[in-house]
């Protein structure tokens, strides 16, 4: 029974050998499985970075040729001389609010024989002297972001 004792301490010893190598090689392949996940993830980052700068300079270059001086002169200028037809409202883009404009003020002149059509016809001819000085003072950028980008349709 010593023999085999010693036969299975034997084993014993050997297994635990190969234990410990297989460990030993698991943390090692982990570790560089690991480095190369850390390399993969710093080189995602730095393209990542990369391409925020590609495109906010995309950004900046597409508010610089979008006319957006021109466009804020055009629109503050035609708010002022014609906004209560709601023309500047249609060079914005905003439908929906230069038919409303429109509409108000053709109802106005309709119903002018009235009181009522005198304050109508005041009104829309107010909220566009208003949002022409608006647009007039605002900056080329904030004028772009509120008015183009973030389609703020009144004031």
């Amino acid at each position: 029974m010593s023999e085999e004792n010693k036969d299975l301490g034997d084993k014993a010893e050997e297994a635990a050998k190969g234990a410990k190598e297989s460990a030993q090689e698991f943390v090692n392949e982990t570790k560089e499985s690991a480095k190369e996940f850390a390399d993969d993830t710093k080189e995602a980052a730095k393209d990542f970075g990369q391409e925020a700068k590609k495109t906010a300079n995309e950004f900046k270059e597409g508010l610089a040729s979008a006319g957006g001086d021109n466009k804020k002169i055009l629109v503050g200028v035609l708010a002022i001389l014609f906004g209560q037809l709601g023309v500047h409202k249609f060079i914005l883009g905003y439908q929906k609010e230069g038919i409303i404009m429109l509409v108000a003020t053709v109802i106005g002149y309709a119903t002018m024989c009235f009181i009522i059509g005198s304050f109508i016809v005041m009104a829309t001819a107010i909220v566009g002297l208003i949002e022409g000085i608006i647009y007039l003072t605002k900056s080329d950028e904030e004028f772009y972001n509120t008015y183009q980008v973030g389609k703020k349709p009144w004031f």
